[in-house]
């Protein structure tokens, strides 16, 4: 048996001190991280300023919405269309179709790139002004894959640390930074952008993700995106509950990516046609239904969902909702929202809907008690049944919302409505990332994108 000696670690040594050119591609890879987690943070405070704004607009003049929301969604996906096409929807299915195999280095820019990062983050702010039912975090995976893709054309032509790595950490990087939850970011790489990193630099990708993490924590504090929920010892009591939020946030999930995917990718119905024929009127159709959901709700459907989310969290104090209502409602809103072919993520209206999910069924069994934990559940389990990325859904759902105590109840919610979510629809990101990949057709062979050759 040949035996194995132990690492020579003077000899280690020298060899990493002699070759100056390895440290520089880590500090390279680091920096791109750090800005990519800055880029986050002011899309962060650009996305919280454009809330504000609306939020002033719909108690001063509630029926302006109905002009300007679709004025504006209208403007958004006419430059989308005509300029931007690589910045419409959630940014996600972007990058899964960049790190494809069918997609070549020169054509990574279709998908991911600087450019379309910075546009992204205007794009989707001038969305949630308008009043639609999105969110950031999805965007953000494009918005720091593209700042990570942008530094490959610093590194040596001898680095371990390819495009692939980098689109990777990115993606990664961008759900770390937009719910400061940097393990929720290295599983979401893991589970959703690539099962195959690379051994010999996945140490530095991780510690890049993480970094990007920290750049929030810098801004913000160290803190729990929807605070900390107060649930009391979970017993026997909360199985009934708890099982009837899973079942249902699976199900609501799978209705919800298959109507996502069919109506994305269009179909025979007459307002998909109307869709391809007339783009820019249907998106402003859309924010009109939009508009009008949210005046129905008292304003509780427009935007994100976040303070509506953390406001049932905290008990259900000044919110405006409405059981069963609000769930149909939010989901119809946010499907239009999504349909309207608008730069913008499902992220945090999933998580607004599962919550919602999670309320209505404490209040129709009366356990007002159990609130929290079921809430927490329902978010857990509507994430993971739209994304099909159970692992990432827990893991994120207990960080944002400090759940440690909870951590079997969210693993298996996640788990068992993923599971229930398959039998209704194809993994929702990878159907909608295969759209994204019929552009390559369009694209002569020999062509690449303007200023996507160096950043492959």
């Amino acid at each position: 048996m040949q035996h194995q000696h132990e690492p020579d670690i003077l000899r280690n040594l020298r060899t990493e001190l002699v070759d100056w050119r390895p440290w520089l591609d880590r500090a390279i890879v680091l920096a791109a991280a750090a800005a990519a987690g800055l880029l986050v943070v002011g899309f962060t405070l650009l996305t919280d300023q454009a809330l504000r704004l609306f939020e002033k607009l719909w108690h001063a003049a509630p029926w302006a919405l109905f002009v300007t929301g679709p004025l504006c969604v209208a403007a958004i996906v006419w430059a989308t269309r005509k300029w931007f096409p690589g910045a419409a929807g959630s940014g996600i299915p972007q990058v899964m179709a960049a790190l494809d195999t069918a997609t070549p280095p020169p054509q990574y820019g279709l998908f991911v790139s600087l450019k379309l990062s910075l546009v992204k983050v205007l794009l989707s702010s001038a969305g949630l002004l308008a009043g639609l039912s999105i969110g950031r975090e999805g965007p953000s995976v494009q918005v720091a894959a593209g700042v990570m893709l942008a530094a490959r054309r610093w590194l040596s032509t001898r680095t371990v640390i390819n495009a692939h790595g980098l689109l990777v950490a990115g993606g990664a990087a961008g759900i770390a930074a937009a719910f400061n939850t940097p393990l929720g970011g290295v599983l979401f790489a893991i589970e959703e952008l690539s099962r195959n990193l690379n051994q010999r630099s996945s140490g530095l990708l991780i510690a890049a993700i993480v970094l990007a993490g920290l750049m929030a924590v810098s801004v913000f504090g160290n803190f729990t995106y929807f605070g900390v929920i107060h649930a009391p010892p979970l017993d026997w009591d909360v199985l009934a509950p708890g099982l009837l939020v899973t079942l249902l946030g699976g199900l609501l999930g799978g209705l919800f990516a298959r109507l996502l995917i069919a109506s994305t990718a269009g179909t025979a119905d007459r307002f998909s046609a109307w869709r391809r024929q007339y783009p820019i009127r249907f998106a402003a159709g859309c924010a009109l239904a939009v508009a009008a959901i949210g005046a129905a709700t008292g304003g509780a459907t427009f935007g994100s969902g976040y303070e509506h989310t953390r406001a049932l969290l905290e008990g259900g104090e000044g919110t405006q909702h409405q059981p069963v209502i609000f769930v149909v409602l939010k989901f119809a809103a946010t499907w239009l929202s999504a349909w309207a072919g608008v730069p913008g993520g499902i992220f945090a209206p999933s998580l607004s809907i599962g919550a919602g999910v999670g309320h209505d069924v404490a209040s129709l069994m009366q356990q007002p008690a159990l609130a929290p934990a079921l809430i927490a559940m329902g978010m857990a389990a509507f994430l993971a049944a739209v994304t099909q990325a159970p692992i990432t859904a827990f893991i994120i759902v207990m960080e944002m919302v400090d759940g440690h105590a909870m951590v079997l109840s969210l693993m298996a919610a996640s788990m068992t409505a993923s599971l229930v979510s398959r039998q209704i629809s194809r993994p929702l990101y990878e159907a909608l990332a295969e759209l994204q990949l019929k552009r390559l057709e369009a694209v002569p062979t020999a062509e690449a994108p303007a200023g996507s050759s160096k950043s492959a």
